[in-house]
């Protein structure tokens, strides 16, 4: 797999854009970075999805760090929560990874784009009812709902190469009762541990789909300068924007990415 001039140049806007939606809304930016990559150097061959899986986990250590930092600064940072997801998380995501290698990548690529759609209809009908925001006083945070929320922010990663957090942010919303901002706060910063983890794992089996893990880092190591970047401005513009508007971001979001997958 070449690496010219311009296909650098094309990787490393999609690294700015991933990181600046990834950091603005606690995802990662593997919505984002899987399929401009299969767009970029393309998903003829059956195995190609599990390369751009490995190189966007790898980024999704570069797009987390930083959009972490600026939470905790903020003091946004649930922490007991944050512990209980980040524990529950590093064991699911061993036991996606082991389930991706046994499928085949257009079936992972039909995976992705259903849960894509699912998150989006539930993220829809909170802006249709309109509801306001979740205050302190209701927060609902406890170990065993901290557990679900880790469990399947960890899965979701190993299986699908995602950060974890287009599952467990609104999950955290609907089960813990937090503020949208103090949920994409946690799942940045367990996407920290759980992505180093899990891309670890991923790249590591490559080879048993063709491919060496030279060629998921060179791809990843290419994305993640301007990722940095984007997820760092991402992360200051979430204590910014309207929290509607951020919503409205996520919808749109998903559902190009949703399309874009299935379309493959």
């Amino acid at each position: 797999m070449t690496l010219d001039p311009i296909t650098i140049t094309s990787v490393a806007g999609v690294g700015l854009a991933a990181g600046l939606l990834g950091g603005l809304l606690g995802i990662g930016g593997s919505v984002v970075m899987i399929p401009a990559l299969a767009i970029i150097f393309g998903s003829k061959n059956p195995h190609s999805q599990h390369l751009y899986q490995a190189a966007a986990m790898a980024v999704n250590v570069a797009v987390s760090a930083p959009a972490a930092a600026e939470h905790i600064r903020r003091g946004a940072l649930h922490t007991k929560l944050f512990l209980w997801v980040l524990a529950s998380a590093m064991v699911t995501i061993i036991l996606g990874v082991l389930l991706s290698n046994t499928l085949d990548g257009l079936t992972l690529r039909r995976v992705f784009a259903v849960f894509l759609i699912y998150i989006s209809g539930v993220t829809i009908l909170k802006l249709a009812r309109r509801q306001p925001e979740e205050t302190p006083e209701d927060a609902r945070v406890t170990p065993l709902r901290g557990s679900v929320v880790g469990g399947v922010m960890g899965f979701a990663a190993g299986l699908l190469g995602v950060g974890g957090g287009v599952l467990a942010v609104p999950l955290a919303h609907t089960l813990c009762h937090l503020p949208l901002r103090r949920c994409i706060a946690v799942s940045s910063s367990a996407m920290c541990l759980t992505a180093a983890f899990g891309a670890t794992l991923k790249i590591s089996s490559l080879p048993a789909h063709g491919y060496t893990p030279q060629a998921g880092l060179g791809i990843a190591l290419t994305l993640a300068p301007t990722a940095v970047l984007g997820g760092a401005l991402g992360a200051r513009l979430t204590h910014r924007l309207p929290i509607t508007a951020v919503r409205v971001v996520f919808v749109a979001l998903l559902l190009v990415a949703a399309w874009r997958m299935a379309s493959f």
